[in-house]
């Protein structure tokens, strides 16, 4: 279940809660995982607006936003990783209307370790999020089979 931050100068989105959406969307389809509620509603955005000045790089620019993602380990192979960086860098220069945005977005790929996954009050392994999404998967199948 991914995490999505991503800092920007206030002001810099009209509509944070849409981008939020979009982009936690996207990586769930990126990352190929099951359309199940498990990951539906565990895998979210979060727009962090930081006060004008509070972003620069050495020339003083601050016009730049920096998308971090965190999923557990091993998530995301190399093709992943490549459409995840293309796809969001997209998705934020859209979202500013800005398309020069795109060459200032950091786009930061992180894994947390095994078991440093936390979820309902439990740090997860990757298998013990498999068998919770397979007994979902087979719950949502058994109640769709219902009369």
């Amino acid at each position: 279940m991914p995490m999505i931050d991503v800092y920007a100068t206030a002001g810099t989105f009209a509509d944070k809660h849409q981008l939020a959406k979009d982009l936690a969307a996207t990586l769930r389809v990126i990352e190929g995982v099951p359309d199940i509620p498990m990951f539906r509603q565990n895998t979210a955005g979060f727009i962090h607006e930081l006060p004008a000045g509070d972003i620069t790089n050495i020339d003083g620019d601050s016009n730049y936003v920096r998308v971090q993602v965190l999923t557990n380990s091993g998530a995301l192979n190399r093709e992943q990783q490549l459409a995840v960086v293309a796809q969001f860098t997209e998705i934020v220069a859209t979202a500013t209307g800005d398309p020069g945005l795109a060459g200032r977005t950091w786009v930061l790929l992180t894994e947390a370790v095994p078991g440093g996954w936390g979820l309902a009050g439990h740090a997860n392994t990757n298998d013990e999020l498999v068998a919770a999404a397979r007994k979902q998967i087979g719950e949502l199948a058994a109640k769709a089979a219902q009369p």
